[in-house]
């Protein structure tokens, strides 16, 4: 039986390693710059960077690992070498067939990521009908986003032009800086972490699934559930 949470009545997206199998891109382009210095990219540091604005994942890779070059030399090269990966994004388990069910029932649903625009439209390219239907999407780059998870505001300025209360709003996520954010945005929280991530660090999140397939609608007052619908 399903445990009850608090019902909302909007949902709210991150998009790498949410909806779109995004983040295997970073770690292969980011093992490929910095193995040329001697270093391994991994867990331990990506852990770090996951979720947050690409400045300051930058910064923090570079000083984790004492790289001799400097943040921005490091995301000039990224950005090449992922404008070539991003187009060939695929959805994460169970995301289509969800975003799909809530769409068909009338829930208002957005987007929230720490992508920039030019990098949201790469990501999206094979996709466009399914993002199509979000009610809002907001990125990293937009001028009223003052600061990145896991500060709150890009969270409650997607509730804000859902025309929502953040308590009416639900958050899924897959980084720890979106859970934080979410909790700052005062909104309940649902975590889908990557499996190498420890739950350790999901604690402020109201719930924490091994993936959108595991989610039910109903549990937040939602309506369905998404093995209801078959996948789009």
């Amino acid at each position: 039986m399903a445990v009850s949470h608090r019902r909302v009545t909007h949902v709210i997206y991150d998009l790498d390693g949410l909806l779109l199998d995004t983040e295997p891109f970073y770690t292969e382009v980011t093992q490929a710059i910095v193995s040329r210095y001697g270093y391994t990219f991994d867990w331990s540091v990506k852990s770090q960077m996951i979720g947050k604005k690409a400045s300051e994942s930058a910064r923090i890779l570079v000083e984790a690992l004492k790289l001799p070059i400097t943040p921005e030399d490091y995301l000039r090269e990224r950005e090449v070498l992922l404008a070539e990966l991003f187009p060939k994004a695929q959805p994460m388990p169970g995301a289509q067939r969800l975003t799909g069910l809530l769409a068909r029932s009338g829930i208002p649903q957005a987007v929230a990521s720490s992508s920039s625009q030019k990098e949201f439209r790469l990501k999206t390219a094979q996709h466009g009908p399914w993002f199509a239907m979000f009610e809002c999407i907001v990125l990293g780059d937009d001028p009223e986003v003052r600061r990145g998870k896991p500060a709150p505001d890009i969270f409650l300025i997607a509730a804000a032009r859902l025309g929502a209360a953040p308590g009416q709003c639900l958050v899924l996520e897959d980084a720890p800086a979106g859970v934080e954010a979410a909790r700052a945005a005062g909104m309940s929280v649902v975590a889908v972490p990557n499996p190498a991530m420890s739950h350790t660090v999901y604690r402020a999140a109201d719930q924490i699934l091994p993936s959108l397939e595991s989610f039910e609608p109903r549990a937040w007052g939602l309506p369905g559930d998404s093995s209801d619908v078959p996948l789009t």
